[in-house]
């Protein structure tokens, strides 16, 4: 299937590596150009060769996306590189661990401003090249948590939670522009994130991030022009199991 990504171009935040990685190398593998960011000028060297051994130009931007200015960094870097957006994959990473009842009023803000605020600040900044262009592609990754709120894991179910409502209410706006919006809400994957959280997590099987990077190149792709404001669970049936 032609997924009519060949010639796209691509930023994804947290994409030097697990699931932001595994994503960008599927746009790659497509035919998109794709810009990565991380806060880690290692990880981004060694992801930058994996991304352009599918035949595509590949830029790197070290840049941590709690800085409010960080946004608007990436969109012009990618605008400016290739004249031209198309697809925004906003990921990062998820917060600590903790008890409910434990948080911080700090703790909390945190959070927010490191999930939620990150991605609406992307979507934001890249909106207006996107409806531009009458053709646009947002996904963002969160966590199955959205779907059944993890036990040991507070801050990331609320800031999390928040991100799905407002991809949602996003999408009623966005949808008349041929932008789409959708959330892909991952279940325990082979990351280095799950090796930090350890028991925190959760046991059982883990799923593969490439077949991840697969579904989110999928909502990102023209074939998937009428799928918009939904959330697709990525976890082996783990939230179904528990229902």
């Amino acid at each position: 299937m032609d997924l009519g990504l060949t010639g796209r171009v691509a930023i994804v935040t947290g994409g030097s590596k697990g699931l932001g990685l595994a994503s960008a190398l599927a746009l790659a593998g497509e035919g998109a150009r794709v810009l990565i960011s991380s806060r880690s000028e290692a990880n981004l060297a060694a992801a930058r060769p994996q991304i352009e051994s599918a035949g595509v130009e590949c830029l790197t931007v070290a840049a941590d996306m709690a800085d409010p200015r960080t946004p608007a960094r990436l969109v012009q870097a990618a605008v400016d590189r290739w004249g031209r957006l198309d697809v925004v994959v906003a990921n990062t990473g998820g917060p600590k661990p903790g008890s409910t009842l434990g948080l911080s009023d700090e703790d909390i803000r945190g959070a927010v401003d490191s999930v939620l605020l990150p991605a609406v600040r992307l979507v934001r900044e890249a909106a207006p090249h996107l409806r531009a262009g009458g053709w646009g592609r947002i996904c963002c990754i969160t966590s199955y948590g959205v779907e059944l709120p993890l036990p040991s894991l507070p801050l990331s179910n609320v800031a999390r939670s928040a991100l799905f409502a407002w991809v949602r209410t996003a999408s009623r706006e966005l949808s008349g522009d041929g932008v789409t919006i959708n959330l892909a809400c991952p279940g325990p994957h082979a990351t280095d994130r799950m090796k930090e959280l350890g028991a925190s997590g959760g046991s059982g099987p883990m799923g593969d991030p490439a077949d991840f990077g697969r579904l989110v190149t999928y909502l990102c792709s023209g074939a998937a022009g009428f799928v918009t404001g939904t959330s697709l669970v990525v976890d082996g049936g783990a939230t179904a199991a528990q229902r």
